[in-house]
């Protein structure tokens, strides 16, 4: 496969396949969500399923001329309509979970129910985004900005596997991924996760996370830029060119992130691992842009 390395070849990738994944849409009632269907109905690559809301979006003109590929389920409260679309993806009838306008809260309500949700026993829930940066020249993705304040090691360990996973989706055979901290030395006194990269490390080394190659404690600057990687001596595998960074807690992650749109003008898709599908849970305020490319992400995971 093609090595995906920015948003417009992964849409023209999905395109190209010429496959549809069956997209449960839990209250598309804003336009941002909107906007991100239409568009993906429109590319060829999902057959929406809308939860809720269906007297306002059949008034829709943009999305008649895919009639064949929507179907709606009809009620009028919000919480039932998560619920709804969590029923599908575990019974199989979905195969994405996007959330609309409704509170992130709400839907993970449904996702997580011990009962009825679709998160299995044993799994993580974690957030990774990919980002799309300028004057980077592929696309970098980091966990965790959203979900676990502070990872265990256990946690920590599957977001090593999930970057993994979806760096291999993307085509990188090896991904490179780095373990960030704010210097690329192990302090046991006040950072103890910096000894838990160690380990990390060599579990990569014996084929735990598949074909790939994990380093740190690097910082961001020196896990992305070889010249800095050189300049301070250090002797990576990395190399300077991380595809996945992990973040020591959702702070560090959250800032990055943040930084990221508003100075450098990225764009960014976002999504949840760890459930029986990948969850699409842009904030509410979300440009329709942003909540296509991570719907457009949600169907390569």
């Amino acid at each position: 496969m093609t090595n995906i390395k920015n948003f417009n070849d992964l849409t023209s990738h999905l395109v190209k396949r010429g496959t549809r994944k069956r997209v449960a849409i839990v209250w598309a009632a804003d336009e941002s969500t909107q906007y991100a269907a239409i568009r993906a109905l429109n590319d060829g690559f999902i057959d929406a399923i809308f939860v809720g809301c269906r007297e306002q979006l059949e008034q829709l003109d943009e999305l008649k001329p895919h009639a064949e590929h929507i179907t709606y389920v009809d009620t009028d409260d919000k919480d039932k309509a998560a619920a709804l679309a969590v029923q599908m993806v575990r019974e199989g009838k979905a195969d994405v979970l996007m959330k609309g306008l409704i509170n992130t809260d709400n839907l993970l309500r449904a996702v997580l129910n011990k009962e009825t949700g679709i998160l299995p026993k044993g799994n993580v829930l974690t957030h990774v985004t990919t980002a799309e940066i300028p004057g980077y020249d592929h696309l970098l993705f980091f966990t965790d900005a959203a979900v676990i304040p502070c990872p265990t090691r256990e946690q920590r360990i599957e977001q090593v596997r999930y970057v993994a996973g979806l760096c291999r989706a993307f085509g990188v055979e090896e991904p490179k991924i780095a373990l960030i901290h704010c210097s690329e030395k192990v302090n046991e006194k006040h950072f103890p996760f910096t000894v838990e990269y160690r380990e990390l490390v060599q579990m990569a080394k014996d084929g735990e996370f598949g074909k790939c190659i994990v380093d740190g404690p690097l910082d961001v600057k020196t896990s992305c830029n070889l010249h800095s990687m050189e300049t301070k001596g250090i002797n990576s595998p990395i190399h300077g060119e991380a595809d996945a960074v992990i973040f020591p807690d959702i702070q560090a992650g959250n800032v990055f992130y943040k930084t990221l749109t508003l100075w450098a003008k990225a764009e960014t898709a976002g999504i949840l691992q760890g459930p029986s599908a990948p969850v699409v849970t842009p904030s509410r305020s979300d440009s329709g842009e942003c909540k296509y490319y991570s719907l457009a992400v949600a169907c390569m995971a």
